[in-house]
């Protein structure tokens, strides 16, 4: 006998559901007030990466915003037609060198755009190259869209000018930023400006070459430009350092492995690295040459500690947390550029919350796409094909670029922060050679007086915008900005002014009271007064004062003892043989 009735009918029905995945809304679940279901936000699925995409461009493209206006402001003193080492002689001495070889060899050694152009007005090239990727750049970043032909425009215009920039562009986050920005181009479609390019889903292969980027930047460095906090963190309790440095052994050694444990030790990573980054990598101060097999650090021994966020800050430890190094440290862009590959670690459902919800929304819109992909599986297009073959490629092509570098990790003599090709596609990154725990500076000294040996001469200092100098002068907040001669003249302090004859360039423009040379300068105490007769350099070592002590007390910041003199008292008829030989244009007094 089979009774009737809903009694025995609710069991059957709910069983039918389960089996289906089909449930009704409970009817007597109540609608939650002061909200319409219509518009209630969903959640995202992860696997995809349509939002992480453009994150990524936002802050890809915001690093190389700050590089172009970097460079637009600097590049003319530095290796325009009368800069401290132009630009123009560097090309001419390669096209001396190769006068045999193709245009093609001559290139592929040294690719740049500047090989294309005239070099009568070498500034105004200069500056062109720098508004053009300051226009595209900004494209980027206020949109969010781009497509493999805006990236591969950034990415060419600014290797064309690391390629030239001397020793002003051989740190290693160059290098970085040109490997950064060259798996940009293949996030993109080829034409399509769309936030949301419908049939280009982000390709893992390139996800996985940022987190492989990620993982080899994992090793820290320091920072010669401190600013007012890293005096604070300098002199932060004994207990505050040791646990630096336990955290640093942590993230450096065991969170990069977090890469390959799956999706959420994935995003513990990425968040790790935002958060608590605390590798610094080392600025290359040595000319940058493909092929390179030693490290500019084994070059220029580092003496880290007395300064900014030193290796008590990166000495003891690096620092604890990304967001302390940003407002610890004058890194330049590094800090907010090693985040980028970062990004890769976060899916959509991990990054969704930086974006509005509602009808019509970019989020919204993700989740109609992830539910049409979860349906049927669309036809493959004649492009989705090509484009999965483009990926595969440069996947096959990450992976042979790897090799050396992978090489050189396993090495018991590892070169730290170098590129094996011309393109800085996959490149090597690392910490200084050596540390030790003192800070110099070379100070730039004029005098008006007709003897510099005069007992009576009175010897003025020049102010360098952040670099220390005056020991009553507030250190900087600068960062991601990067004044290129300021840290140059830290690096120049580690060897002589023979091995670093931009220096005495620099001194002849100060006794012309050269204009341009004088704007990467804070202060000129001739400002108002003839060039000076002589220009001296003279070596002191630095230490923060202590806080409470006289010094402290007296206003100063750091507290400064001399060495010796760094080069002796120049006049301008002295040096005017010497940038004779060199090519250099001659300093015209005012």
């Amino acid at each position: 006998m089979r009774p009737d009735g809903p009694t025995m009918a609710a069991p059957e029905e709910s069983l039918r559901r389960r089996k289906t995945g089909y449930s009704h809304p409970e009817p007597e679940s109540p609608p939650v007030p002061g909200r319409d279901p219509a518009v209630s936000p969903a959640h995202l699925h992860a696997g995809t990466f349509w939002l992480t995409r453009i994150v990524l461009l936002k802050a890809l493209a915001f690093v190389y915003f700050v590089a172009f206006l970097v460079a637009f402001h600097q590049n003319k003193q530095l290796i325009g037609d009368r800069g401290l080492l132009p630009c123009r002689v560097l090309l001419n001495n390669f096209r001396q060198y190769f006068q045999d070889k193709t245009s093609w060899e001559v290139f592929s050694y040294m690719p740049t755009i500047l090989w294309l152009t005239d070099w009568s007005d070498m500034n105004s090239t200069l500056d062109s190259l720098a508004l053009l990727g300051l226009g595209i750049s900004s494209f980027v970043l206020i949109t969010g869209c781009a497509n493999m032909l805006l990236m591969a425009a950034l990415w060419g215009l600014y290797m064309s000018l690391v390629n030239v920039g001397h020793v002003w562009y051989s740190f290693g986050w160059e290098s970085q930023l040109l490997e950064t920005g060259f798996l940009g181009i293949f996030l993109c479609p080829l034409w399509t400006l769309s936030r949301l390019p419908q049939h280009t889903p982000t390709s893992r292969i390139v996800l996985w070459g940022f987190r492989w980027l990620i993982f080899r930047i994992m090793f820290g460095a320091t920072q010669p430009v401190p600013n007012p906090l890293a005096y604070y963190l300098h002199h932060s309790p004994w207990w505050f350092h040791r646990f630096e440095t336990l955290s640093t052994h942590f993230i450096e050694l065991l969170v990069p492995f977090f890469l390959f444990l799956g999706r959420r030790a994935c995003i513990i990573h990425g968040a790790l690295q935002i958060l608590f980054q605390s590798r610094l990598r080392e600025p290359r101060p040595g000319p940058a040459r493909p092929g390179s097999t030693s490290s500019a650090a084994d070059h220029y021994p580092c003496r880290v500690t007395g300064h900014a966020s030193r290796r008590r800050l990166p000495d003891a430890s690096a620092a604890t947390a990304r967001a302390i190094l940003i407002v610890s440290g004058n890194l330049s862009f590094l800090n907010w550029l090693t985040m980028v590959p970062s990004l890769a670690c976060f899916d959509d459902a991990t990054l969704g919350f930086l974006f509005p919800s509602g009808p019509g929304s970019l989020k919204d819109r993700v989740l109609q796409m992830q539910r049409e992909i979860r349906g049927a599986r669309p036809k493959p297009r004649f492009g989705s094909v090509v484009r999965r073959a483009a990926n595969v490629s440069l996947g096959i092509l990450l992976a042979w670029l790897s090799v050396p570098v992978v090489l050189n990790l396993l090495s018991p003599i590892q070169v730290m922060n170098t590129h094996f090709n011309s393109l800085h596609i996959v490149n090597t990154y690392g910490a200084f050679g050596s540390i030790s725990k003192e800070r110099t500076e070379v100070i730039l000294q004029g005098t008006a007086s007709p003897s510099a040996s005069a007992p009576d001469a009175v010897w003025e200092d020049y102010e360098f915008k952040c670099k220390p100098g005056d020991p009553s002068r507030r250190p900087c907040l600068i960062s991601p900005y990067h004044y290129r001669l300021d840290w140059l003249m830290w690096f120049a302090s580690f060897q002589t002014y023979e091995h670093n004859d931009w220096i005495l360039h620099l001194a002849g423009k100060l006794l012309a009271s050269d204009a341009e040379a004088l704007s990467l300068l804070a202060h000129n105490p001739f400002a108002s007064r003839p060039p000076p007769r002589w220009v001296r350099g003279e070596h002191y070592r630095y230490k923060f004062s202590r806080p409470g002590g006289r010094h402290a007390t007296e206003g100063k910041w750091w507290v400064r003892k001399r060495i010796g003199a760094y080069f002796p008292p120049l006049s301008l008829e002295e040096l005017r043989p010497y940038f004779r030989d060199r090519g250099w244009p001659l300093p015209q007094p005012l």
